[in-house]
């Protein structure tokens, strides 16, 4: 019990910690404000992103906008189902490929896009402008350098845990 509590304050005191809590308090935060605003302007975060992501474009397929949204791919098709029905999107098949459809705003979805993404991008900009473009590069860069170690690593690479620490985390 002795080894594990040292263990646990030594992880404690690992220096990437303030980091770590800035960056999640941080994003929390820009999403709270974000998506207060995007629920001012009728929508939920998701549909927004999906709106933004397909304005300006002729459409694109469902895989297409997973890569292109921050929607998962289990949630897209909710969320374009209900687009859908609130006559913002539709669904085409192409005729080259009949096997798929591209989803495409509809003359409202483009009118809606029109009014809501420049409001929201000048909402965001009030706070982003406090920073000077020296400041939002460096902040860029490094956050795409731990994008890139993140992208590296594998999804299950947790370091080994002796027996003593595996015994004690099984509880049943």
């Amino acid at each position: 019990m002795r080894e594990s509590l040292n263990g646990a304050q030594q992880a404690a005191q690992e220096s990437f910690l303030p980091l770590l809590r800035q960056l999640v308090r941080t994003y929390q935060m820009f999403e709270q404000r974000s998506h207060a605003h995007i629920r001012q302007l009728g929508l939920t975060a998701a549909q927004f992103d999906v709106i933004a992501t397909l304005g300006n474009t002729q459409g694109m397929t469902m895989n297409v906008l997973a890569e292109k949204t921050l929607v998962t791919k289990g949630t897209l098709t909710g969320i374009v189902d209900r687009l859908e029905q609130k006559g913002l999107v539709q669904r085409e098949v192409p005729p080259e490929d009949r096997r798929c459809f591209t989803i495409r705003l509809t003359p409202t979805g483009e009118a809606l896009f029109h009014r809501t993404f420049p409001q929201h991008i000048a909402y965001l900009k009030q706070f982003f402008q406090q920073l000077s473009p020296d400041e939002q590069r460096q902040i860029q860069n490094s956050l795409a350098k731990l994008e890139t170690v993140l992208a590296q690593l594998p999804t299950d690479s947790s370091p080994e845990l002796d027996n003593s620490q595996r015994d004690a985390g099984d509880h049943g």
